[in-house]
């Protein structure tokens, strides 16, 4: 007979449960409708980021330079030692073509006791006619022995340390291609973030550094500062001849600079050589870190780790290139992190 059993009802919990679940799917789906869209950066906030992102290439910029001039360094390095490997080869040549067949043989015994290369001879009659030549060996010959064993010691060593620069080289080699790598990051990224602004946000953006170049290169009081020395004085011209020269990673002129690209093409126009990097530029001479007691052409490093560098142009303004997308410029001191001036 047929069953005429109701239906089981759900128990009132698990309608209770089912009824919770479905109204907070209806809330946060409501939630989700009604959430305004991620808020776009604004144009002053996209800027600060972007001079973060350039600030951040020029210090791998400063690095990639030096990794650079450890390179031409230690390729120089290694051409002299290889010149000198090649000249000491054709003299140890020259040597042991002086001594003889002779010599030469007995050389090639090396200090063996006499008694026991006769005792391991197997033709004692020839050891003996070798020994009696050997014995005429003249003073002559003895000393240009001497001189072969101090030539191959000497070769030894000089294969040893090129071999030794060579790896050296290979490891800058890998720490260039990773700098260089992080610049471009850096600078793509800063790129990345200007091109979510406008093309009017980017024209003013533009165009405030161009006002700011322009301010910079033709209103600028420098008031009456005397220069340092002569060769600061030479030094400080040069720089003020490139107003307007772009900046571009790791460049040092005359066409375009990076910072300490600028700062020692001006001094190698004055005759002085210093060094290529901002960090080795803050060595270079006479630290001043009393910003009234700065002269025009001082060297004005910026930020704790040294990674930024000018010159002082007197009344509290500098001359220098300042990171990507501007030109080589004055500007105040104070817009930068002042650690101390160098006197060449």
């Amino acid at each position: 007979m047929a069953s005429h059993r109701r239906p089981k009802q759900p128990s009132r919990a698990r309608v209770t449960v089912l009824t919770t679940a479905a109204a907070a799917a209806v809330a946060i789906s409501a939630q989700a409708a009604n959430a305004a869209p991620s808020e776009k950066p604004s144009k002053n906030e996209v800027k600060e980021k972007v001079d973060k992102l350039y600030e951040q290439a020029e210090q791998a910029t400063e690095k990639l330079t030096g990794a650079k001039v450890k390179e031409e360094k230690l390729q120089k390095e290694i051409s002299t030692i290889q010149d000198n490997v090649a000249r000491g080869q054709e003299e140890l040549n020259e040597l042991r073509s002086s001594i003889g067949l002779a010599a030469a043989a007995q050389y090639r015994t090396g200090s063996i006791d006499s008694s026991l290369q006769l005792f391991l001879s197997s033709n004692p009659d020839d050891y003996l006619d070798k020994a009696s030549t050997a014995d005429q060996l003249s003073a002559q010959q003895v000393e240009a022995l001497k001189k072969i064993q101090e030539k191959q010691r000497e070769l030894a060593q000089e294969r040893s340390e090129a071999s030794d620069k060579l790896k050296d080289l290979a490891s800058t080699r890998t720490e260039l291609a990773k700098k260089k790598q992080e610049v471009q990051t850096k600078l793509a990224a800063a790129n990345k973030l200007l091109n979510t602004l406008t093309a009017a946000e980017q024209a003013a953006l533009a165009d405030a550094d161009a006002r700011a170049s322009r301010s910079a290169s033709e209103r600028v009081d420098l008031g009456n500062t005397t220069s340092a020395s002569g060769r600061a004085a030479a030094a400080f011209s040069a720089a003020q001849s490139k107003l307007g020269t772009p900046y571009v990673y790791g460049a040092s002129g005359p066409s375009s600079f990076d910072c300490s690209g600028l700062t020692s093409w001006a001094y190698a126009q004055a005759g002085v050589s210093i060094p290529r990097t901002s960090q080795a530029q803050a060595n270079a001479g006479t630290r001043i870190y009393n910003q009234s007691d700065l002269r025009v052409g001082d060297l004005v490093i910026f930020y704790g780790d040294m990674h930024h560098v000018g010159l002082y142009a007197g009344n509290g303004q500098v001359i220098h290139a300042p990171r990507t997308g501007t030109v080589v410029r004055y500007e105040s001191i104070g817009n930068m992190p002042f650690q101390f001036g160098v006197r060449i």
